[in-house]
């Protein structure tokens, strides 16, 4: 019989997962050139399905396939979404450097939903080897294992949610307000940003 409390712990443990710094930056980046909080909370649960989609894929195939990651895969991951903060602090600074006032068709961006998805699913991958080998070290069933990797994916994904809601009036706030408080906003994320991709760069791994 399944223990609840232990699907419990992985649902609580995936809405703890979602506001890691990483994805709280990259998330609170994408949702910010969306037009409204609506949309940027849509951005942040296409993000969660992408990271879920991803760190699914991979624990059902250990925990339901038997397969054996190689032993870089992790590291591959984890330099694949350092370089994309690297990237997007540098677009971010970048940006904050224009003169130009904040425009709705700036807000308008073409390919959000795919860019967010494929973010989450590079996001899912970094660390999907750690957490499903929690599931197989601590549960006994593999089917169990796999609903535990479900729930938790379930938590990332209302984690961020719930987070981007919270954070999507200060966000488009700035926004409106436009010039200096932008443009200041813009260097803080696109610092912070650039020193974590830096710190996953040449982390330990």
């Amino acid at each position: 019989m399944i223990d609840p409390s232990i699907l419990l712990i992985g649902f609580g443990l995936g809405l703890r997962h979602a506001i890691d710094p990483d994805h709280v930056v990259v998330v609170s980046a994408l949702a910010r050139d969306e037009a409204s909080a609506w949309r940027s909370v849509r951005v942040a649960a296409l993000w969660g399905a992408g990271h879920t989609a991803s760190l699914l894929g991979v624990g059902l195939l250990i925990v339901l396939a038997g397969v054996r990651l190689p032993a870089l895969f992790e590291r591959v991951a984890e330099l694949l979404v350092a370089a994309l903060l690297i990237g997007l602090g540098l677009w971010t600074l970048a940006r904050s450097r224009s003169n130009a006032p904040a425009s709705p068709a700036r807000h308008r961006t073409s390919g959000s939903a795919a860019r967010s998805f494929a973010v989450g699913v590079v996001h899912g991958l970094a660390g999907s080897a750690a957490i499903v080998l929690l599931a197989t070290t601590s549960l006994a069933s593999p089917w169990i294992s796999a609903a535990y990797l479900g729930l938790f994916g379930l938590g990332t994904i209302m984690g961020m949610v719930a987070l981007t809601l919270a954070m999507a009036w200060p966000l488009h706030w700035t926004t409106r307000r436009g010039g200096r408080i932008e443009r200041s906003v813009d260097v803080i994320a696109g610092a912070l940003s650039l020193a974590l991709g830096v710190a996953m760069l040449y982390g330990p791994g």
